[in-house]
């Protein structure tokens, strides 16, 4: 036999193998399929892909340090406190289900007695990060998929090590890659160890990483929390709003700080985070302060990732969108949905509910946004109102449905963030919070151009077909 035969035998092989193993997953049949097809289409290369980033499973080493830090903050007993203390109002028929469903699938309550500051400008939010660090007394705990070498993170750094120079415990968590240049050899990373600061790489890249077979599956988190008492979150990353290889567009995000009891949820996603790196698992008792409300906002902490067990963010956003009864905004930078979102959705439209939908007209990652373009056709053909948004990359994460229930992400609405990376959202209920994120929405919609199914159709078939192939792997995106 020639090695063509040889060659043509073992991609059959191949073939037959992954028609086994891949079923045997339990993955979602879209994404089954969309591995099949790349194996069938090219054998040796999708084996070679599927091992490298087809597992997105954790090794019981997370789930058991996962169950140590909920068991020690359940040992102090604050979730218990949290509901007890929390000034809930009766809830409207519109949000109840919501909130059970959170509450079950995160194991965190929706408490309320907090207050919420919208930081919708890049420099705003770094200053009052940095405000707040100045005035730590205790400690310092973050965690950002991007912690930048440029003016914003050398600002940040400056501030961590003052801050350890007050005897204040100072904890970074900043993404293997996300971060890259953070922890090069003469990078901020060294500069803050040198200063006392404990800095950790989350999820390091390499072909054997702990527990964690998948090696694009990334801590897209971005928290900042001090003495426990007040946090930052939100989809602003430590890095200048001009950061990418072209530095021509300006990049548009949403965080908040928040003040009040929900802040205590936000450390124990930092704790959690923390004790997977370090092996270390704090003190419950030391970094989980009983806190005394200081607003009104009822809000509550959604962490995803490989290490939860159900779908929490997808779930929870079905539900809210199928309770809507007048509008639903959304604003997020790649748009990737599977068939249920993408259902409800046009649902909503039938039942005379107004869907706006705000991307930004150029993105950075060029195959994701021929994806998520061609998603966007279907959603214009639903009738859903689709907006571009002009003056720069659109970061923000957001969604609110009428006037009860709001998100604020650091989860973009794609496969990859509901099912692979580490995010935090953070879910606002009430009407005045959603109204005034609604504002912020608005102020985007007003900066965008509203698409057609007209135009939108005019493009050149090239560019419709790229889009559409690039449709076909989306749910591995």
């Amino acid at each position: 036999m020639s090695w063509w035969a040889y060659f043509t035998v073992l991609e059959w092989i191949i073939r037959l193998v992954m028609v086994v193993v891949i079923p045997r997953r339990r993955l979602s049949p879209a994404v089954a399929l969309a591995w099949l097809a790349i194996v069938f289409a090219a054998p040796v290369p999708g084996l070679f892909l599927y091992v490298l980033i087809g597992d997105v499973r954790l090794g019981k080493r997370r789930i058991r340090l996962h169950r140590d830090v909920i068991a020690s903050s359940r040992a102090k007993g604050w979730r218990e406190r949290q509901r007890s203390k929390s000034r809930r109002p009766q809830f409207t028929p519109e949000q109840e289900p919501i909130i059970r469903q959170a509450e079950r699938l995160t194991d965190m309550p929706v408490i309320g007695g907090n207050t919420v500051d919208w930081l919708p400008d890049q420099r705003e939010t770094i200053a009052r990060l940095i405000a707040d660090i100045d005035a730590a007394r205790h400690h310092v705990h973050m965690v950002y998929y991007i912690f930048g070498d440029d003016a914003t993170g050398r600002g940040v750094v400056e501030a961590l090590l003052r801050a350890v120079k007050r005897g204040v415990i100072c904890r970074v968590l900043a993404d293997a890659a996300g971060s890259r240049g953070f922890f090069a050899r003469q990078g901020p990373a060294a500069r803050l160890r040198e200063g006392g600061v404990q800095v950790w790489p989350a999820l390091p890249v390499a072909p054997l990483r702990r527990g964690l077979a998948r090696l694009d599956i990334r801590n897209h988190r971005k928290i900042a929390v001090i003495d426990g008492l007040a946090a930052h979150t939100g989809s602003q990353n430590i890095v200048d709003p001009d950061f990418g290889p072209s530095r021509r567009r300006t990049w548009i995000d949403l965080s908040a700080r928040f003040t009040g009891p929900v802040v205590t949820q936000l450390q124990t996603v930092f704790l959690e985070d923390w004790a997977f790196e370090t092996e270390e698992v704090l003190s419950a008792e030391e970094y989980l302060p009983d806190i005394q409300p200081t607003g009104d906002t009822l809000a509550m902490a959604v962490p995803t990732g490989p290490s939860h067990e159900t779908e929490a963010l997808p779930r929870i956003l079905l539900t809210a969108v199928n309770s809507a009864k007048r509008n639903v905004v959304i604003t997020t930078p790649y748009l990737i949905l599977d068939e249920s979102m993408m259902l409800s959705l046009a649902m909503a439209v039938d039942r005379g509910v107004t869907v706006n939908v705000v991307v930004p007209e150029a993105s950075d990652h060029v195959f994701v946004t021929a994806a998520g373009r061609s998603c966007l056709t279907n959603l214009l053909r639903a009738g859903i109102h689709v907006y571009l948004y002009q003056p720069g990359v659109l970061h923000s994460k957001t969604v609110t449905v009428d006037d009860s229930f709001a998100l604020l992400c650091s989860a973009n609405l794609d496969i990859r963030s509901f099912y692979l990376n580490f995010e935090i959202n953070m879910l606002l209920l009430g009407p005045k919070i959603t109204g005034s994120l609604r504002a912020v929405q608005d102020a985007y919609i007003a900066k965008s151009n509203k698409a057609s199914l007209e135009e939108w159709l005019k493009q050149p078939w090239l560019t419709r077909l790229i889009e559409d192939v690039a449709a076909l792997v989306s749910p591995l995106l």
